[in-house]
């Protein structure tokens, strides 16, 4: 398909002059401009003029200038005609359009910051929108990346991603781990593919004094939960002298931490057998002590509930239960039943570290749910600390679903 840029309405804001790219229109309907100049980078397709841009002339991805109704120029912009979010703002310069150029700058900003964060290259480089990338997230081990494109414009430009990246960081080696579910809303296939050189299927990973093995291709995500960073950090400063219970454990990345810092006893919990395998591994080589138990979470700490088993330190961090708007009711009925379990494991007078990587799940929601497991009891809960994703993984202000990780650090009293 191709289409051609519009003649401007007359008093056109023609951006003082400078030029704008050769690109096809997508123009809004009036007043749907105020959240994107507030600085939200995405167009939902209510908001779209159909009339004067019909969605329906356009291929998923193709690059765009993105006009008010008055003709200004808001930014250039890759649509998706069939997706709720028909449109993602990638910059507001009439100067510089979407390609390689652009991919090279936002990549050097989001580095920058990066580097300032850490002393060693492991981290996640490109945090889609909050980085001015949407649809794009880079984790980067060493001299291997691990990318990930989610949405068709993206996908469009995996060339021009791959190339910025080999510009900015050098790699030896990049994988594609294009498998989120989330592409089939977009229209892409899934598939997972070297991009460049030979990915290992191994990469070693240290933190908090223990080095893990990660599985590349065959891992979740991009393998490595770097969004928890942090939290497994205190999580940690907690855990000396304590038995500790880590459930969804996965590599037992808060579980070995824990008996690094001086934790007396550890379980980690997960219904994967490879997951597990990873833990004992790990704890293995880096000599260690864990015990691991596999079955379904909920089922696991209901039969440690009716053993009388008890924890100074119990550590949830599940995957999202609420993964869309729709979920919500029965996602937060799962967040309660967890928290539930898991206050009645702690020990009097010990501390509960619970997770929640829904962004519909609001923190207050979060909260609510150990208020309402401690009630049950007849205990007290008192949140300690209120924490998010580790700092590789900013918030953007106007762009609230940037923010998804909530972490409560908890104390639970009495018995």
């Amino acid at each position: 398909m191709t289409q051609t840029a519009s003649p401007q309405p007359k008093g056109a804001d023609h951006a003082n002059d400078r030029r704008v790219a050769d690109l096809p229109p997508l123009s809004l309907k009036p007043n749907e401009e105020r959240r994107l100049q507030a600085g939200h980078l995405w167009v939902f397709s209510n908001e779209v003029d159909v009339a004067a841009t019909p969605l329906t002339a356009f291929e998923p991805g193709q690059a765009v200038q993105l006009r008010s109704s008055r003709g200004s120029f808001l930014g250039y912009a890759y649509v998706n005609p069939g997706t709720l979010i028909s449109a993602r703002i990638l910059g507001r310069d009439p100067v510089h359009p979407p390609g390689k150029p652009l991919l090279v700058h936002r990549m050097k900003v989001a580095l920058a910051l990066r580097e300032r964060l850490h002393a060693l290259p492991f981290y996640r480089l490109v945090y889609g929108e909050s980085d001015l990338l949407p649809g794009l997230v880079i984790d980067r081990y060493g001299d291997v990346c691990v990318a990930q494109l989610g949405t068709a414009g993206m996908e469009k430009m995996r060339d021009a991603v791959l190339q910025a990246l080999e510009q900015v960081v050098r790699p030896r080696a990049v994988l594609w781990k294009n498998d989120s579910p989330a592409r089939q809303l977009e229209g892409l296939p899934l598939y997972v593919e070297a991009g460049l050189g030979d990915v290992p299927e191994w990469i070693d990973v240290d933190e908090g004094g223990v080095r893990f093995r990660v599985p590349l291709a065959a891992g979740q995500k991009t393998g490595w939960f770097f969004d928890q960073t942090a939290n497994r950090a205190a999580a940690a400063r907690l855990a000396r002298g304590a038995r500790v219970l880590d459930v969804f454990s996965y590599a037992g990345s808060f579980g070995l931490q824990a008996a690094r810092a001086g934790a007396r006893e550890v379980l980690c919990v997960d219904a994967s057998a490879a997951a597990l395998e990873a833990v004992e591994a790990n704890a293995a080589s880096n000599g260690l002590a864990v015990a691991t138990r596999r079955g379904d979470a909920f089922e696991v700490m209901q039969s440690l509930v009716a053993a009388h088993e008890r924890f100074e330190l119990v550590v949830v961090d599940p995957p999202a239960f609420v993964k869309r708007r729709k979920d919500h009711a029965r996602g937060l009925a799962a967040y309660r039943k967890l928290n539930q379990l898991a206050v009645r494991l702690v020990a009097r007078d010990g501390l509960l570290v619970t997770c929640s990587c829904s962004h519909h799940l609001a923190e207050a929601e979060l909260a609510d749910a150990v208020q309402r497991a401690a009630r049950r009891t007849g205990r007290l809960a008192q949140v300690l600390e209120f924490r998010g994703q580790a700092p590789d993984h900013p918030v953007h202000p106007a762009i609230p679903e940037t923010r998804y990780l909530k972490a409560l650090v908890c104390r639970v009293a009495g018995e």
